[in-house]
């Protein structure tokens, strides 16, 4: 066994706001090479109303696949499909856009006013660029959940984990997505394919990532060791991006942790992007942003 090392840790991402929505994106737009095949991941987390309540009116999306996944709240959706529906906390939607689709998303609080959800984008290969659209809608009630001796509990969106398969199926990056929740003081091991990039998003307590490959005391201020391994202390708010291994450390805090663990295939191909429009070459993104104007972006119905 062999343990990831931690190749860099984004620490309290920045506040955007994206049609009226304030949110904090911990990556995308910019190189993204060290996530492929993975895009952007927001965390719309809110307690504001005012913050939220404008959503994300119709807008378009070509040649990616789109994971929502609610904590806290509501999130009514509909397309240029005809689909309709509501996602509330526990649920997931992955959308495959292929060829093309339009489609709104507009989040409501809880009885608290409280909004959380996270939205990943993953790329797709060029020979799925175009292929029609779908969704995968999944309720809270349809995601396994396992919880081991030591309290740590997995959620499993997507992807093989503890022997659990979460219900989310047939996704291009062939992705493993895990909402990990470990408890106080707990030190833990978890498993990631070496073939796959991957990374964990912090969203609540703290603790450290670690990179010996073998158990070690967790450094403090106090403890002076030259030899001793790394030891990344993340929060709240914090994206950590593994190198290859095919396991990762963590040691909970006080508090406990949760994250997300996300990993996948890399696509490895040209990426040439637009906003919602990801495609691999600037001639085809020209082409999609002409069909927008004249009407013909739309290819199935």
């Amino acid at each position: 066994m062999s343990l990831r090392p931690v190749k860099q840790i984004i620490q309290t991402t920045p506040t955007i706001e994206g049609a009226g929505v304030k949110l904090q994106r911990a990556f995308g737009f910019g190189k993204t090479k060290e996530f492929d095949p993975f895009l952007l991941l927001d965390d719309f987390r809110n307690d504001n109303p005012n913050d939220y309540r404008a959503g994300f009116p119709w807008h378009p999306h070509r040649g990616i696949e789109t994971i929502t996944y609610v904590l806290a709240g509501s999130v009514e959706h509909g397309d240029s499909l005809g689909n309709k529906g509501k996602m509330t906390a526990g649920d997931v939607q992955w959308m495959t856009a292929g060829s093309g689709i339009l489609h709104q998303e507009m989040p409501k609080g809880d009885s608290h006013g409280r909004m959380h959800g996270f939205q990943l984008w993953a790329n797709l290969p060029s020979s799925l660029k175009m292929t029609d659209p779908r969704y995968q809608d999944i309720s809270s009630s349809a995601i396994p959940e396992v919880t081991d001796d030591d309290g740590t509990r997995v959620r499993i969106i997507c992807g093989e984990f503890w022997g659990k398969r979460g219900p989310v199926e047939g996704v291009a990056a062939d992705p493993n997505y895990v909402d990990v929740s470990v408890p106080p003081g707990q030190r833990k091991r978890l498993k990631v394919e070496t073939t796959r990039n991957a990374f964990a998003y912090v969203f609540a307590g703290s603790g450290t990532f670690r990179d010996s490959s073998n158990p070690r005391a967790v450094l403090t201020e106090r403890v002076d060791k030259p030899d001793a391994p790394p030891v990344y202390d993340v929060g709240n708010h914090s994206l950590v991006l593994f190198d290859r291994g095919d396991e990762i450390s963590v040691q909970a805090g006080d508090e406990g942790i949760r994250f997300l663990l996300v990993s996948g295939k890399p696509i490895e191909e040209p990426v040439a992007w637009y906003g919602p429009i990801v495609m691999n070459t600037q001639g085809q993104l020209r082409q999609a942003m002409n069909e927008l104007q004249t009407g013909e972006f739309i290819k199935h119905r």
